[in-house]
């Protein structure tokens, strides 16, 4: 049963009674029942706005679902023939990085090495980072 349809039975059982019209007890009844279809109503509304946000955050969901699918099998599917220091695969100018505390390797752009540090996302290990260039200005990264 609803808030709505509880209203309903409830006006029904006060007009029932047959009360005076004229007594302010039967006054005060009906402006309470008044004030009940009012927040009934309120709440049928934000009952069928909950239904609606929901079922589109399912399809926000699934579209999202969707692109990372899309997305990473990109990633995973990229030609290891490209000549960059990054390993992985992606075809960009990055750079691998061994966190020295939990040993996961993250790649880093050249961005980041110039800021000078990087949170390691596994483990939150603050990651500095120092260039050193060679003779033949190729440039060596290392993490502290």
């Amino acid at each position: 049963m609803t808030a709505v349809e509880k209203v309903a039975y409830l006006r029904g059982l006060a007009d029932g009674l047959n009360l005076n019209e004229d007594k302010s007890e039967t006054k005060m009844f009906k402006a309470i029942m008044d004030v009940l279809d009012d927040i009934a109503l309120s709440v049928s509304d934000l009952e069928d706005d909950v239904a609606i946000l929901s079922e589109q955050i399912d399809a926000v969901d699934e579209d999202l679902d969707m692109l990372e699918t899309i997305v990473y099998e990109e990633l995973d599917d990229c030609d290891d023939d490209f000549d960059f220091d990054c390993d992985c695969g992606c075809g960009s100018e990055y750079y691998e990085v061994e966190c020295p505390s939990c040993s996961e390797v993250i790649c880093v752009d050249e961005g980041i090495i110039e800021e000078g540090s990087i949170e390691c996302p596994s483990c939150g290990e603050l990651l500095e980072f120092e260039i050193e260039f060679d003779d033949d200005f190729s440039d060596q990264v290392e993490a502290d």
